[in-house]
């Protein structure tokens, strides 16, 4: 376990020898990181929030309340999980059937939002900066930077690296682009994907 002089544990909280925690990281009330967990720096581990063995956890991340991160969880730096939503790692589960070895990674790129009471299947990569909207249910890959609502989820639009909805289409004419209305960064729609704009 990492040295608890360099993260804040609430007094009601439990990490497990053999989780990892990095600098900064603030873990709250009720939750339990187990060993073999890996939370990386400056997160921010909200109330009532399970990390299972083997889940990997990003610098930067913040995981709000009543979220469970299961084996198989993988989350890269500067995530989003909001209150509630959910995570599985099994497509088939069964009470009266061990499935352990069946576990499936789920993996949520780099800046990546996912709203409360969301669902993400297991299997599933969640691209870049992409935007999970409230009660989504999210059932394939989702695209770097693209705004997904419903259940099923599917695509209806594409989000900035700032979290505002650019001017776009759900899906853009070749070649298309946009500049966000807050930040000014742009964006072009190469090969049916959306890239930022190179800079020169």
């Amino acid at each position: 376990m990492t040295d608890s002089t360099e993260y804040f544990i609430h007094e009601s909280s439990y990490v497990d020898d053999g989780a990892t925690v990095g600098r900064g990281t603030k873990i709250w009330h009720f939750c339990h990181i187990m060993a073999g967990a890996r939370i990386g720096e400056r997160c921010n581990i909200g109330q009532n929030v399970v990390v299972s063995p083997g889940v990997v956890v990003g610098d930067n991340a913040k995981i709000q309340n009543n979220v469970s991160l299961y084996t198989g969880v993988v989350l890269e730096n500067d995530v989003f999980c909001g209150p509630s939503m959910v995570f599985t790692n099994v497509i088939n589960p069964r009470s009266h059937v061990s499935r352990k070895e069946e576990y499936q990674t789920t993996l949520v790129k780099r800046g990546a939002s996912i709203g409360a009471n969301a669902t993400v299947v297991c299997g599933r990569t969640i691209g870049r900066y992409a935007f999970i909207g409230a009660g989504a249910i999210v059932t394939r890959d989702v695209p770097d930077f693209a705004l997904v609502v419903g259940n099923p989820g599917r695509v209806t639009g594409w989000m900035c690296l700032c979290g505002v909805k650019l001017d776009l289409p759900s899906k853009p004419a070749e070649k298309a682009t946009a500049t966000c209305s807050a930040c000014r960064l742009s964006y072009e729609w190469i090969a049916g994907r959306l890239h930022e704009a190179s800079s020169g």
